[in-house]
C-alpha cells in the first residue's frame, strides 16, 4: 500500500492535471486513513473552497486548526475559507487568531 505521502502526491497530480474534483475524493481517501495528517486537510480546505463546497473547506479547515492549534497558518486557512463562505466574523476571529500567534 502507498503511503500517506504518495497518496498526496498522486492527489496533487489530479489537482495539476485540472481534476479537482477527482482531486478532492483522492485527499478525502487519505484523511479517512490518516485522520492526524494536517497537511491532507488543508489542502482539502483550499480545494473545497475553489468547488465552492463551502461547508466542507470549513470543516477541514477546522480540522487543521485542531491538528496544529500553534501554527499561524492554520488559522489563516480558516480565515480564507471563511471569507470566500462570506462568514466575515468568523474569518476576522481567525485572521486574529493567526495574527496572535505570530507574536509582536
Amino acid at each position: 500500500m502507498a503511503s500517506r505521502e504518495e497518496r498526496y502526491d498522486a492527489a496533487q497530480r489530479l489537482k495539476d492535471e485540472g481534476k479537482l474534483a477527482e482531486a478532492v475524493g483522492a485527499m478525502e481517501a487519505v484523511v479517512a486513513d490518516h485522520p492526524d495528517f494536517a497537511l491532507a486537510f488543508s489542502a482539502l480546505a483550499a480545494w473545497c473552497t475553489k468547488l465552492e463546497r463551502h461547508d466542507e473547506a470549513i470543516a477541514h479547515a477546522r480540522r487543521v486548526c485542531d491538528l496544529e492549534p500553534r501554527d499561524p497558518f492554520s488559522y489563516t486557512t480558516l480565515s480564507v475559507a471563511c471569507v470566500r463562505a462570506g462568514r466575515i466574523q468568523d474569518a476576522e476571529d481567525a485572521l486574529a487568531r493567526s495574527r496572535a500567534l505570530q507574536g509582536p
